[in-house]
């Protein structure tokens, strides 16, 4: 993962569902090009947000048995309004399917309890050795690093700030 875009995950109920949360601040580049009269999170970032709420979920729930968990195919995206520096976009991803190498997700980002963003999200899961053997250690070492960020996002009992 190169970038993340959740600051911290609230609350995750195993198999089910995680809420996280992704701060916008005006210090973030690349908001001095996507309308720099009017800066706001690009709709791509708040998609990949949702993304990644939920390939956490999945990485948790699997006990990070895969290095990757992508994003195979978003259905029904809606956006309703713009999130602005300054404000908070709460993501919820509800898991309603899972089969073998994919879990499909009903997520939403919202500001202030207001909706933002709304998509059905299905995201496919692998190790880099399925088609690479050579890749395995690059696995190892990826869960390892994915494992220490879950650990920075996720603390349990903490009020979050």
């Amino acid at each position: 993962m190169r970038f993340t875009l959740v600051d911290r995950i609230l609350e995750l109920q195993a198999g089910q569902e995680i809420t996280a949360v992704k701060n916008l601040s005006l210090a973030e580049e690349y908001l001095a090009d996507h309308f720099p009269l009017f800066p706001v999170l690009p709709g791509v970032l708040m998609l990949e947000a949702m993304t990644q709420a939920g390939a956490w979920l999945v990485r948790h729930d699997e006990d990070f048995m895969h290095s990757m968990v992508v994003l195979k195919e978003a259905r029904n995206i809606k956006y309703a309004d713009f999130v602005e520096p300054g404000f908070q976009l709460v993501v919820n991803a509800k898991q309603i399917k899972q089969d073998a190498s994919t879990t499909t997700f009903k997520a939403e980002g919202s500001v202030d309890g207001k909706a933002h963003v709304s998509a059905r999200l299905i995201l496919e899961r692998y190790n880099l050795a399925d088609t690479r053997p050579n890749d395995a250690p690059l696995d190892q070492r990826t869960r390892n690093d994915l494992r220490l960020l879950f650990e920075r996002l996720y603390r349990p009992g903490e009020e979050s700030s």
